[in-house]
Formats: structure tokens, C-alpha cells, sequence
């Protein structure tokens, strides 16, 4: 990895960095993926599941980001945080969709999002196990495996659908209100795929018109939102009023989506 990296790098060599330590950390979890029958898993909490994947390639990240990026600060997901003196902060999801993940579905990614003056600015997302490659921010046009994404399509509501991520830690009266407010208030579709990242680029490809989610965690979605902030795409998260270690309730889509949205997040 380049030693000469730093704050000032511009968005474009920025991103090649990044992109390619997030290919390497990608390989190294789909080694322990096409492995699982002798992966080690252990229990953080109900349906919480933490992989010796995860810590390898949390390790990587903060390694390599390290050596490119000396000044910045980190705050991953198994623990690693580390102070920085430049503002920015590397926020790591080394492996969004662990559940799918040691269930041997291909619905998982490396996420690494950047974080500066109280917003989402860089994202890059890795699922190798379905060779997607998806980064973007405010300065950095959104790519798709190197193909800048196509416009998104207007809302509308007569084929549209959400993406959703209902926490299992979240009481059932909870989530069956987000439930019942999609099918009869909006009255669209909705899918889960299990991994909040991937629900995000699922915006990004079109597949999804927006995502609504209860209790995520910053790291799930940093990245994600960096990459659909070069999208125009909007969200209801204030993060001058957010702490790295918070859970998330918020909606993020056109603002015709969020319109419709409104209500639910309002009681939520």
C-alpha cells in the first residue's frame, strides 16, 4: 500500500486506494466463506453472529487505511477505534450480513464508509461473492464495478418497493408496525436481504426505491449513504445529533419516497 497517501489526496486517488484495500479484505472473508463448514462462530447476542472473518478483516481495514490514511481515525465494528487527528473518521463493517454470511449466502459485503464535519462523505462497498464493487460521495461520482450508475428512476408508487431492516432486538409490535404501515399505508412492496449495506445499494441499482430501518448501527450504513449522497438521494438522519455508537431509526429514498415515509417515522 502507498506510504505517501494522506488528507489531501484528491477523490479520485482516494477512492482507487480504498477500493483496492476493500477488494484484498473482500478476499480475505470469501477464503473463510468458502470455508464455513470450519469457521468458528460465536454468539454476541440473538441472531448477533461474529465470525473469526470478521475480526481478520476488521484487522485489515484499520491496517491498511492506516498506512494510507496516518492522520485519520477509525471506529469499527468488532471494536476497533482509534483516535485520529485529522477530522476524518474511517467507520468499518468488515462483514455486513453475518447471518447470511455463515448461512452461505452471497448477501453479504465489506463496508467502509468515511466520515467528516458531521457527515457521510466517501463510501466503498464489497461483495465479493457477487463481484460488486460500488463506491461514491459528495465529491466522487457513484460506481458501479468501475461504471458510473445509471439515473435512478422517479417514484412510483404503482411498482415501487422498500427495502427494510427491522433490528430482531426490536419488540414484535414494533416491527409489525412497520409492517402494516408499508402494506396498508403505502402499499407497496417491500424485501429484506438481510444486510443493510446491500439494502442501500439496492437503491443505487434501482431494485429498491428506499430503505426504512430500526436500530442499525452507524457502521451498517456509512458507507451506503455516502455512495446514494452522489445519487441525490436523501435521508432523515441529523448527524449532528448522532453518536458513532448509536442506533439508527431513519428512512432514506427520494424525497417523494420520504413524503410517504413521514408518518411512520414520526411515530417511530
Amino acid at each position: 500500500m502507498a506510504n505517501n497517501a494522506n488528507h489531501s489526496s484528491s477523490p479520485t486517488s482516494m477512492a482507487t486506494v480504498v477500493e483496492a484495500i476493500a477488494r484484498r479484505a473482500g478476499e480475505i472473508a470469501l477464503r473463510h466463506f468458502r470455508s464455513l463448514a470450519t469457521l468458528p462462530v460465536e454468539r454476541k447476542g440473538h441472531l448477533d453472529l461474529v465470525t473469526s472473518a470478521d475480526r481478520e478483516v476488521e484487522e485489515y481495514l484499520i491496517a491498511s487505511l492506516r498506512e494510507a490514511f496516518p492522520q485519520d481515525g477509525f471506529f469499527g465494528e468488532e471494536g476497533g477505534e482509534i483516535a485520529g487527528r485529522s477530522g476524518r473518521i474511517w467507520v468499518l463493517d468488515p462483514i455486513d450480513g453475518t447471518f447470511n454470511f455463515v448461512r452461505g449466502s452471497h448477501n453479504w459485503a465489506v463496508s467502509i464508509g468515511l466520515y467528516e464535519n458531521h457527515q457521510p462523505i466517501f463510501g466503498a462497498v464489497y461483495a465479493p461473492a457477487r463481484d460488486l464493487m460500488v463506491t461514491g460521495g459528495v465529491t466522487s461520482e457513484a460506481r458501479i464495478n468501475g461504471n458510473p450508475v445509471p439515473k435512478l428512476p422517479e417514484f412510483d408508487a404503482s411498482r415501487a418497493s422498500t427495502g427494510v431492516g427491522l433490528h430482531p432486538s426490536l419488540a414484535t409490535e414494533d416491527r409489525l408496525n412497520v409492517l402494516r404501515f408499508i402494506f396498508d399505508e403505502l402499499h407497496i412492496n417491500f424485501r429484506c436481504c438481510g444486510s443493510s449495506t446491500l439494502s442501500l445499494i439496492e437503491i443505487a441499482t434501482g431494485e429498491t426505491d428506499g430503505y426504512v430501518a430500526l436500530y442499525d448501527s452507524t457502521w451498517d450504513v456509512m458507507a451506503g449513504l455516502a455512495i446514494l449522497a452522489s445519487l441525490g438521494v436523501s435521508h432523515t438522519i441529523d448527524w449532528k445529533k448522532v453518536n458513532l455508537q448509536d442506533k439508527l431509526r431513519f428512512a432514506c429514498g427520494s424525497d417523494a419516497y420520504l413524503t410517504r415515509l413521514r408518518p411512520l417515522l414520526e411515530a417511530a
